[in-house]
């Protein structure tokens, strides 16, 4: 039954990831990498990383294509109409793609992988309280920096999306524009 799902799984990872970079439509493109994020929590959750799919799904599928998606909202370009590659960029990356896979199956199939079972299994409990931590060890520190980051990040990406400053409601350039 777990390979079965895993199958299922791949193929939607597949898809949705040519999906993603291959679409048009860039509303369209977030949305498929959506499915791809979700994708990955979903083998996350089969390989029984729990905590490490619960992180996949809120804050790359939850957060960041949200942030995407308001940003693409924010200015204007829902229906923005991505370029196409040359067919010549289109045959260098499908060569290096190639060369990737190549060498990807040649170190899985010249190797052996042994199987280690780990009995040391971590509670979501004992991430959080290491994760907020201030003893050493902890990582406080390094979450109130990403934080702020982010916040950061936030504000200025609204700064950029809204784009000319309004005096007296109308654009700056028209204003320029009057005084000369």
């Amino acid at each position: 039954m777990e390979r079965f799902i895993f199958y299922i799984l791949a193929v939607i990872l597949i898809v949705s990831a040519i999906a993603s970079v291959s679409s048009k439509k860039m509303l369209r493109s977030v949305i498929y990498l959506l499915f791809t994020l979700c994708g990955i929590a979903g083998i996350y959750f089969l390989i029984d990383y729990n905590f490490l799919a619960a992180i996949q799904l809120t804050v790359y599928a939850g957060g960041i294509i949200v942030l995407i998606i308001f940003s693409v909202v924010l200015i204007h370009h829902i229906e923005m109409e991505l370029e196409v590659a040359k067919l010549s960029k289109k045959i260098i990356v499908g060569l290096a793609c190639a060369i990737g896979l190549g060498v990807f199956l040649t170190t899985i199939y010249s190797h052996q992988f042994n199987v280690v079972e780990n009995y040391n299994s971590v509670t979501t409990e004992q991430i959080g309280l290491k994760l907020l931590s201030y003893e050493d060890g902890g990582f406080i520190l390094p979450f109130e920096v990403i934080s702020v980051l982010l916040l950061a990040a936030m504000i200025g990406a609204i700064v950029i999306a809204k784009g000319k400053k309004m005096e007296d409601g109308r654009p700056k350039s028209e204003v320029l524009n009057e005084d000369k």
